[in-house]
């Protein structure tokens, strides 16, 4: 994933908006879903084309024991541009969605940051907590909130045969976010939950879901970044967007897209007193770069199935 923000940082891609397929307005994508298609092509080492669908039903986990996300991978060849692979998305997703967030604790979380705060214990967390372990190693204690007190146990209970750090409960979000280094939202909240005063000097606040802060902790954060600024305003369902088109968002203020502090055009954290922002609204270029990645992984190993598509062509 840092290798997939260099290339944006060098806008060595192609990114159309994301199309949302939903059943009411943006408000209604918490209760009733909706699916995201997201095109793409990255350039670089990748070379790489296609596009993921993905569906979102919050409802799932609780009515049919299905997850909340599940998707599909397209890839296809940069020349003949025909369908090469279709694979799973649903892991690339999640897997992808927690890098990225390891790719911002790497450059803008404090060099010695030893504690991280999750609200939400979903699928999106788990995947969360694994990159910011691995892109963290001062990290010593984790910390995780959710509405369903037995979720997050279940969190607790799977994660600590994966983290060797001790992982424990709190019983709300200030707790969570309160005393934590790195702090990480990933839920389907209708409303948003972080308050400024909660926030703390030299914290990173990782904001993966949607509406899920207030607009002050935005205003009172020392730099601002994001993944695409013109796909969150695109998107327009994250706390920033919301903002911006309320004209309560300059984005003038905006101090820089990832991409262009890992490519070292800014600089990421200069001082431990910096509070830093983080949104991503997620980019297909990701998932395309990942699933190029195991196609070839699977041509090697003389993995999944051949499909043919077509013995002869009908018409050429």
């Amino acid at each position: 994933m840092e290798k997939v923000f260099a290339l944006h940082g060098k806008e060595d891609y192609v990114l159309p908006h994301k199309t949302v397929l939903r059943w009411g307005d943006l408000d209604s994508e918490s209760t009733l879903g909706r699916i995201n298609s997201m095109p793409g092509h990255i350039g670089g080492e990748f070379g790489a084309c296609g596009i993921k669908w993905i569906s979102s039903a919050p409802n799932n986990p609780f009515k049919h024991n299905l997850p909340r996300a599940t998707g599909i991978v397209i890839l296809n060849d940069p020349e003949t541009l025909l369908p090469i692979a279709i694979m799973d998305g649903t892991l690339i997703s999640a897997m992808r969605t927690g890098a990225n967030s390891g790719v911002v604790a790497k450059h803008l979380a404090k060099k010695d940051a030893k504690v991280l705060g999750l609200v939400g214990a979903g699928v999106q967390n788990r995947t969360q907590l694994l990159a910011i372990y691995h892109s963290v190693p001062s990290l010593e204690r984790v910390k995780i909130t959710d509405l369903d007190p037995v979720r997050a146990q279940s969190f607790v209970d799977q994660m600590k045969e994966i983290i060797p750090l001790p992982i424990e409960v709190v019983k709300n979000a200030d707790d969570a976010v309160r005393g934590s280094d790195i702090f990480i939202t990933a839920t389907v909240t209708k409303k948003p939950i972080v308050q400024p005063e909660w926030v703390e000097n030299g914290s990173l606040y990782i904001h993966v879901g949607s509406h899920e802060c207030e607009f002050d902790v935005i205003h009172r954060s020392n730099k601002i970044i994001v993944d695409d600024w013109e796909e969150l305003k695109h998107r327009g369902v994250e706390t920033i967007s919301i903002m911006y088109k309320n004209q309560e968002f300059d984005e003038t203020n905006l101090y820089a897209e990832l991409g262009e502090i890992v490519t070292g055009k800014k600089a990421g954290r200069e001082n431990d007193s910096e509070k830093i922002y983080f949104n991503s609204c997620g980019m297909g270029i990701q998932d395309i770069a990942m699933a190029k990645v195991i196609y070839e992984k699977a041509l090697k190993d003389n993995r999944g199935e051949w499909l043919s598509l077509w013995e002869q062509p009908a018409f050429m």
